[in-house]
């Protein structure tokens, strides 16, 4: 293609030459910084990975359940209430309990939060309850999620059971 070009000024054309000098230091400039701080994050970042993954273990079980409450927020769920029940039982470290608007819902959130804690890196112990989706249980070890319909939930009404315990440990 290059033979194709119109011929230029010898002006133009010496011109050229002195244009690619002048970018070729602009890139080997570029290319220098590139460098540096190609090597610095490096260096950065292998000195805080310790830290990073020391205060990322210790901080897991909030990690999860932002996991969580952002998936339950992202799949609408209804009146979702998360309870730290550390205080008061072994079991986990929090309790969240939300309502579905339908069976239906009510399976696809717990399918929603599955699929988010998996791809953050958390695997769920056990689910109960998807066959029928009036009530699923999604134990996740630090968090256990309860999802259910209004009804169900108005019926056993774990929340008053969870706050009720605190209320006589405290």
């Amino acid at each position: 293609m290059a033979a194709k070009r119109p011929s230029r000024p010898s002006s133009a054309s010496s011109a050229r030459p002195a244009a690619r000098a002048a970018k070729a230091p602009a890139k080997t400039a570029a290319k220098g910084p590139g460098k540096a701080p190609a090597k610095m994050p490096r260096k950065v970042a292998a000195g805080t990975r310790p830290a990073a993954t020391k205060s990322a273990k210790a901080k897991a079980p909030p990690a999860l359940a932002q996991v969580v409450l952002a998936a339950l927020e992202d799949m609408k769920a209804v009146n979702v209430k998360a309870m730290d029940v550390r205080g008061i039982t072994d079991i986990t470290d929090m309790m969240v309990v939300a309502s579905g608007t339908s069976d239906r819902h009510v399976k696809s959130i717990a399918d929603r939060v599955v699929q988010r804690c998996k791809e953050a890196g958390y695997r769920p112990l056990g689910v109960e309850g998807e066959r029928d989706g009036e009530w699923v249980l999604l134990d996740l070890n630090d968090v256990v999620l309860h999802v259910m319909l209004p009804r169900v939930r108005e019926f056993y009404a774990l929340e008053k059971l969870w706050e009720n315990g605190a209320a006589r440990r405290a």
